[in-house]
């Protein structure tokens, strides 16, 4: 009997490591407020949302040198920097994979890609990938639309950038340029959630 107890109180413990766990991984939900970071960008200077002070939000895509998806991506990510920035919402990207394991994504590939394509906006590295995590970032390019209200960043997007990654000229929903335009605009983001799909994130 002892011994049955002792199992089953082994398997609840377990069951609710478990669960706490996968809750944890999951990162924010619609409706979370970010918490900053402190990241180190492509030039070696440390970079925070917080620097920001006349952003109105921010559209932050965890994106690699490596991933074909991701690469599909770029000019896009670049584009909606140029429009989005001026108004308010700039684009932060991070590089979220474990460079040891993805050598193509150490900070001197990062320099070179970035001078190579022009990007406009910051390149930062999440060393020791502590912050994908907190975002529930699964992919690359995997995209969080922050708001900048009085209590913080608050998520107002999360997913894809648009729905073909394929060709650019075949898209047929923008949906991060949908979601910047509605908080521009002051009104409510209409599809807050999309798959995102890309390649996982190396750890």
């Amino acid at each position: 009997m002892k011994t049955l107890k002792f199992i089953l109180g082994i398997t609840t413990v377990v069951l609710f490591s478990a669960f706490t766990l996968i809750k944890d991984n999951q990162g924010y939900k619609v409706g979370d407020v970010a918490t900053d970071f402190t990241l180190e960008n492509i030039d070696g200077k440390m970079v925070s949302l917080s620097d920001y002070k006349d952003a109105k939000g921010f559209i932050v895509v965890f994106t690699c040198n490596t991933c074909p998806y991701a690469v599909a991506y770029e000019d896009r990510i670049i584009a909606l920097d140029k429009k989005y920035a001026k108004k308010g919402y700039p684009v932060i990207a991070i590089m979220p994979n474990n460079p040891e394991v993805q050598s193509g994504d150490r900070m001197e590939a990062m320099q070179a890609r970035a001078k190579a394509k022009g990007f406009t906006f910051p390149y930062l590295m999440d060393k020791g990938q502590e912050i994908y995590p907190q975002y529930g970032a699964t992919k690359t390019p995997h995209v969080f639309v922050l708001q900048k209200e009085n209590k913080g960043n608050v998520v107002k997007y999360i997913g894809a950038i648009d729905d073909n990654y394929k060709d650019a000229n075949a898209v047929n929903q923008k949906y991060v340029e949908e979601a910047v335009d509605a908080l521009l605009e002051g009104k409510s983001v209409k599809e807050t959630h999309t798959r995102a799909i890309g390649c996982t994130i190396k750890v």
